[in-house]
């Protein structure tokens, strides 16, 4: 999924639309793009069909589903040896996966590996978390974590 996709202006317009209301009727993006209902619905397929539309989701706020905490890790890895019968940075990713709190994952240049997004319910559930579960895989070898303390800013929209 690699290959940039030209888009022309019709396309950003409804990308545009779709990024601010995913459950916009074709005819409301028709409306907003200038075109014929089917001619949206069949750009919105193509757009779809290329991988520049991935899904469509509900945005949850998590603190309204009891997930009160929300931290960065900046994570470490053990550095990788002959003797490892796998690479560690396979290992940890292949368990991110798995973990639940954490909801972003990516991988970094510079002193540390990976940064994770983590949200959490509380102080305790970071705790057991990062003590039970990130400290405890073989990969792991530090971490350092800063607390989210005001979400200034917060978009899945793509500047276009």
């Amino acid at each position: 999924m690699s290959t940039e996709i030209v888009l022309d202006g019709t396309d950003r317009r409804l990308i545009d639309a779709l990024q601010r209301n995913g459950r916009s009727t074709f005819d409301e993006l028709a409306e907003h793009a200038s075109l014929s209902s089917s001619a949206t619905l069949r750009r919105v397929r193509r757009l779809e069909e290329a991988g520049v539309i991935a899904g469509y989701v509900a945005l949850v706020h998590p603190e309204r589903i009891g997930l009160t905490l929300t931290a960065y890790l900046n994570v470490r890895l053990e550095k990788h040896s002959d003797s490892h019968k796998r690479n560690p940075m396979d290992v940890f990713r292949a368990s991110v996966q798995n973990w639940p709190e954490v909801v972003e994952c990516h991988a970094l240049t510079g002193d540390m590996d990976y940064l994770l997004r983590v949200v959490v319910r509380d102080m305790a559930h970071y705790s057991r978390f990062v003590l039970d579960t990130l400290l405890k895989h073989p990969s792991v070898q530090d971490c350092k974590t800063s607390f989210v303390l005001d979400r200034v800013k917060s978009t899945t929209a793509l500047p276009l």
